[in-house]
């Protein structure tokens, strides 16, 4: 595989599987916004200036579509409200999340495992916190806010999120090691047609 090509194909499959997969909200495909977002930290860090914009766009585009298929204004929706916007924000916290890991090789060893599990946590619970929190606290959508009600919430839905997220990143986590594996061999396979 060309090195050039590698970030552009590593993007295409992301913004596929956002695609794919967030006009689902909610159906039997889960949602691989949050697991893309990481991902793209992991193996987009360098791109990051044009990759995490883009992918942005894409995910604000979905939506919109999903939104305008339903009938009703983007505006207007419940789900989009000043705190939609902080979106940005919890977004790039998972993208952060993934770059942390990636500042170290991937390897197939517990540390990586240990690294990559770790992130997953802290980078899903804080996404959590800024993008629930920024919807239970911002928009008029629930009308009297109180600590334990934003914790009740806080807490019912991040295992759901964390479990989708930390699904896709294994899954992620697979292809990289059978790539991984297969490379070597590639390489050889290469070398003898040279």
């Amino acid at each position: 595989m060309n090195v050039t090509t590698r970030p552009i194909q590593i993007f295409a499959v992301l913004a596929l599987a956002l695609a794919a997969t967030r006009v689902h909200h909610f159906a039997a495909v889960p949602d691989a916004s949050w697991a893309v977002f990481f991902l793209g930290g992991v193996y987009l860090r360098a791109q990051a200036r044009w990759a995490f914009p883009v992918l942005m766009a894409l995910a604000i585009a979905v939506d919109a579509a999903v939104i305008a298929v339903q009938g009703l204004s983007f505006w207007t929706h419940y789900c989009v409200s000043p705190a939609y916007w902080c979106l940005l924000g919890a977004y790039f916290v998972l993208w952060t999340g993934g770059a942390w890991v990636a500042r170290r090789p991937l390897q197939l060893d517990l540390a990586t495992g240990g690294r990559v599990a770790l992130a997953v946590i802290v980078a899903a619970a804080a996404c959590q916190l800024v993008a629930q929190g920024s919807f239970y606290w911002i928009s008029a959508s629930v009308a009297e806010p109180t600590l334990a009600g934003w914790w009740k919430n806080y807490s019912d839905w991040l295992p759901a999120y964390m479990g989708t997220m930390a699904l896709y990143v294994a899954i992620a986590a697979v292809v990289h090691a059978v790539a991984l594996q297969l490379a070597p061999a590639a390489s050889l396979h290469d070398d003898r047609a040279a």
